[in-house]
């Protein structure tokens, strides 16, 4: 395994540990901490390990971040709609 795989990993671990500590804020300062070291390092994996691996990492964080990505579609699908009428 190359070291941005290996870095992913760690990456999608902490990730779900984060997700496992109670929180008032609803998870949202580390989830913006996820996502900035998260879209350099999926770059890294994707440059080094090829298209199909950088897929599957961008599909498990996802699913770690499903919030965020909910609230992004969510955003597009407003501004989407909102420039076609």
């Amino acid at each position: 395994m190359t070291a941005p795989v290996v870095l992913g990993l760690v990456w999608l671990v902490l990730a779900n540990v984060i997700g496992m500590f109670p929180s008032r804020h609803q998870h949202w300062p580390a989830a913006y901490g996820l996502i900035a070291v998260g879209i350099p390092l999926l770059g890294w994996i994707t440059y080094l390990s090829g298209p199909w691996v950088g897929l599957i990492f961008l599909a498990a964080g996802a699913s770690v971040l499903r919030w965020p990505v909910r609230y992004l579609l969510r955003w597009l699908r407003t501004a989407v709609l909102r420039s076609e009428g």
